[in-house]
């Protein structure tokens, strides 16, 4: 029984049935009172805490700077690979509810992503460290400082030999500078940036390429023809948000007559490959050997002649020279990446769809020094004194032994924000502050620098990295304000409190993007070859998971609950194969396999995967934790033990099934009159008039049109959805969603109010993907009302379905008679029983009990709030943006009033492309969404072969 299951058995049940209370759960062990202790002590502060000071403040006097009703917002930024991403911080009388992305941030653009949003969580985990241990055993602050002064005696001596200290990636320049501080004052001293999921060699071969580190910037407005080879440009490459948008503007024929054509050569299906307009399955060898092919025809080479399709690509390429990218994924070697940047010179996106900017993460002390040699120093007892920054690598780095050569170092601390594997095998953890509360800045994919400043006191004690970095140079370390102040005192621009408080207030330093590089192509990167890689076995292709990285978010319950977007899976990472080789194997999904190879074993449940190469296997990296909380321990295969082991591989089928919990089955919509949801055509069709308007109302025996003074609806532009579910934790954030864990979710019980359905479409070896978000449709005609025996939902003035959740008694009529599937039942009480602090929730919002039924509002809090500010100002209601519609990368998502002929939303509903969902049905949704339209390359008329 997971975390969740077994306390809403013990809470939720316990609180509304107390008299089968004692069968329907066990006691609380020691660990989960404790715990429980915890919160309460935790959330007796969480009421006073305020933004911009650095002491809690009573709740009986009202903080300053706190508008009682009202809410406020705080510039700062979410750091990911070490690249910031702006978001805004939305606080209720102080305390932070919420989280939208910075329009005024080049990498966010008002958007943010699932980890983002899902902050708020982490923030006021209960499962945070919270108080400084030594040998696992409870210390103080006074005996740790007494620890490090006796290390920096020992440092002064001897230089810093036998010093290490290991980071994560790092482009603050305030942390950045102490670093540089830190080599000066200890030049023997040894440290490194390390981050198990990395892009490497993609930095690598940018100094192949050019002679010295570069970052790249893609701008894909104004990109015409994108190949993209294993690709992960759309969802997890820095920038991918900007990336999103723009390439979403490109994407709709009806704004956007010149469609943009994306091409796909990848092993297994991306987010980016399932938006593309043709993709191949590549297996092993198949991407290099089309490299290869390129560089023939770009730059020179000599190869075999191509296939077919590649030579059609190579010819869409070379027409649209200077609107032209070619984008390689990070999994391939510094050599092949080298390649890439020179054939995208040869096609002049050099200066137009790609430019090259100064480095933007600070790099190590050493050019060359890697955890492998660091390992090396450790077993060879040249390391007395090791620092470990917010980075878990006994658990990434276990295939490779880093923990038992931790073993060999006198010295050892971790700071770590949540209990994990390193800080369990350390002499000294500490817990590290939440970014929320602590002073520091970071730089965005192009150098943009943002100041992350604190947005409530710290909860749970503890220090920052600045704090700590100081601490090892001299006693009495200065606040980071002061830090990070000191950093910009000399580089804003004007007088420096008013440049300082513009900085705050936007997100953004002004004028800090990164120069660019106008240094010129080396001679030998056209030359460059990338060994071939081992063709024996099968392909292990190890993957991060989208929402839980490399396990930092293990203990994120909203992260672990949201269905992974292709394969629709929660809780739970099993091996996935494609259906050529599961015919092969015998296998059905939750079989149970054997991974073998590099003298490491690993079992794992089995998931077929459409659209996958049948010489691969792909495996999601980040779970199977055994230190991270409750939430987040034995979740899953842990696959870091064969992570960077050299093949072959061999798979086979072992004895046994495991259920694996996944939302891909669940709600099942019944077909209608054309047999397709997510619809779809070509950009052929489209220009030639052959795609027929949809119809958009039956004939109706009786028809009801609300007459208020606003009409409120929703499109949804198909053709820009990635499917990255950002929208879908947004909803979950803002409407108070609980999660309910995987038994539940086993039963089809999940909670989320908005779903992105993922189709397939052809062959399961190579089919077509699309991507529906469904939520409540709003319906003016609608099935659910009728049968509520006690008027629980109903219709207002302005089309929006409402729930009255205090006359819900729980029949699930309305459930049974949406044909759309939207309607959510709280079987138990999972709000009670979630590990969430109530002063994260919405005030805004009605947390629902056990037995009442919920869906989708359309964010009423906002309208509310909205109709108040116009009555205010004696106006017509203004803009009301949804939180699935904020969240949105690619701005997919269009919310407004249709009253307003003049608004996007009623401009998007006159579309041709417009179309509503089951239309048969006679609903009238206020929900509709924009078709699909494929710019296929006419000579490839077929998908591939």
């Amino acid at each position: 029984m997971s975390p969740v299951s077994r306390q809403w058995r013990r809470l939720g049940i316990a609180r509304e049935t107390p008299l089968g209370a004692d069968v329907a759960a066990d006691s609380p062990d020691r660990r989960e009172a404790l715990k429980l202790m915890a919160t309460a002590l935790t959330l007796g502060g969480v009421g006073g805490c305020s933004p911009p000071p650095q002491h809690l403040i009573p709740a009986v006097h009202p903080p300053p700077n706190v508008r009682p009703g009202q809410a406020d917002e705080y510039s700062t930024a979410f750091v990911h690979q070490g690249y910031a991403v702006g978001v805004v911080v939305r606080h209720w009388m102080g305390r932070p509810i919420k989280v939208e992305g910075n329009p005024n941030h080049p990498a966010s653009l008002g958007a943010t992503d699932a980890m983002a949003q899902a902050q708020l969580l982490d923030f006021y985990n209960p499962e945070r460290a919270w108080g400084t241990t030594r040998k696992g055993l409870p210390a103080d602050m006074p005996s740790l400082e007494r620890a490090l002064a006796a290390q920096r005696e020992n440092f002064g001596a001897n230089r810093g030999a036998g010093l290490a200290v290991l980071t994560g990636a790092c482009s603050s320049p305030t942390l950045s500078a102490q670093l540089e501080q830190l080599r000066d004052a200890y030049p023997e001293a040894r440290w490194l940036h390390y981050e198990a999921i990395s892009r490497a060699n993609t930095h690598k071969g940018a100094a192949l390429a050019y002679g010295r580190a570069v970052e790249p910037v893609y701008d894909l407005a104004r990109a015409d023809v994108i190949l993209a080879i294993d690709s992960d440009l759309l969802d997890q490459a820095p920038g991918s948000l900007r990336y999103a948008r723009d390439f979403a503007l490109r994407r709709n024929p009806v704004r956007d007559g010149n469609m943009s054509r994306l091409y796909a050569v990848e092993a297994t299906p991306t987010l980016t490959g399932a938006m593309a307009d043709h993709r191949y399955i590549a297996r092993r060898g198949e991407a290099q050997d089309a490299l290869s092919a390129l560089a023939a025809r770009f730059l020179g080479h000599s190869t075999p002649e191509p296939p077919d399709w590649l030579r059609r690509i190579a010819d869409d390429l070379d027409a649209h020279r200077g609107r032209a990218l070619i984008h390689l994924g990070p999994d391939h070697s510094a050599e092949n990446h080298a390649l890439v940047f020179a054939i995208n010179e040869a096609l002049g996106a050099r200066g137009a769809t790609l430019r090259l900017v100064e480095p933007v993460l600070h790099p190590s002390a050493d050019a060359d020094y890697s955890l492998p040699a660091l390992i090396r120093d450790m077993d060879a007892g040249k390391i007395a004194s090791l620092f470990i920054l917010d980075s878990n690598p006994a658990f990434t780095a276990s295939a490779i032994g880093f923990a038992e050569a931790m073993k060999r170092v006198d010295f050892n601390l971790t700071l770590t924000p949540a209990r994990n594997e390193t800080s369990d095998a350390t002499l000294w953890a500490t817990p590290m502050s939440h970014s929320w509360e602590y002073w520091s800045d970071a730089r965005a994919f192009d150098g943009t620098a943002s100041v992350l400043q604190p947005q409530s006191s710290p909860l749970f004690g503890g220090i920052d990295p600045h704090h700590l970095l100081s601490l090892l140079l001299r006693p009495g370390a200065p606040e980071s304000h002061d830090l990070v102040q000191a950093t910009w005192k000399s580089k804003l621009s004007g007088d420096f409190e008013s440049g300082w408080r513009k900085a705050l207030s936007d997100g953004v330093v002004e004028g800090s993007a990164n120069a660019a590089f106008n240094g010129a192509l080396r001679p030998a990167a056209p030359t460059l070859s990338a060994p071939k890689p081992v063709s024996a076995g099968v392909a292990l292709l190890l993957r991060p998971d989208p929402f839980l990285w490399d396990g930092r978010n293990a203990g994120n319950a909203w992260l672990q609950e949201l269905p992974r977007p292709l394969t629709k899976i929660v809780w739970d990472n099993p091996a996935l194969v494609s259906p050529g080789a599961a015919r092969r194997l015998g296998v059905r999904d939750g079989d149970l396999v054997e991974i073998a190879g590099g003298g490491a074993v690993m079992r794992s449940p089995v998931w077929i995967h459409p659209g996958q190469a049948d010489d691969c296997v792909v495996a999601y990296l980040g779970f199977g934790r055994q230190r991270s909380g409750d939430i987040g321990r034995n979740v899953g295969v842990d696959f870091f033990p064969l992570y960077g082991l050299n093949g072959p591989f061999a798979l086979r089928k072992l004895d046994g099934r495991v259920a694996v919990a996944s939302t891909d089955r669940h709600h099942p919509l019944r077909d209608d009159e054309s047999g397709q949801f997510a619809r779809s055509d070509t950009l052929a069709h489209f220009r030639s008039g052959e795609i027929e308007p949809s119809p958009r109302e039956g004939p109706f025996l009786y028809r009801w049109r609300p007459q208020g003074p606003a009409a409120w609806g929703m499109s949804i532009d198909l053709n820009a959805c990635i499917g990255c579910s950002a929208c879908v934790v947004a909803c979950q954030a803002e409407n108070n969603i609980p999660v309910v864990g995987r038994e539940q979710v086993l039963r089809q019980r999940e909670m989320h109010w908005l779903r992105i359905d993922r189709y397939y479409e052809g062959p399961p070896e190579d089919p077509q993907i699309h991507f529906q978000p469904v939520l409540c449709m709003h319906c003016e005609q609608a099935p659910c009302e009728p049968v509520c025996p006690v008027g629980a939902t109903m219709h207002d003035s302005e089309g929006l379905n409402v729930m009255v959740y205090n006359r819900c008694v729980g029949t699930r009529f309305c459930s049974n008679n949406c044909p759309y599937k939207v309607r959510r039942f709280n079987y138990f009480a999972f709000a009670d029983a979630e590990s969430r602090a109530l002063e994260s929730r919405n005030p805004d919002v009605t947390v629902r009990a056990r037995g009442v039924m919920e869906k989708c509002t359309f964010c009423i809090q906002r309208i509310a709030a909205a109709r108040v500010e116009a009555d205010k100002a004696n106006k017509p209601i203004g803009e009301v943006v949804t939180a699935c519609q904020a969240a949105c990368p690619s701005r997919a998502i269009s919310f407004g009033n249709l009253a307003e002929s003049e608004s996007e939303t009623a401009q998007r509903k006159k579309s041709p492309l417009a179309y509503a969902l089951l239309a048969d049905q006679n609903t009238a949704p206020r929900v509709t969404y924009e078709m699909r339209i494929l710019n296929r390359n006419p000579h490839l008329a077929e998908p591939a072969p």
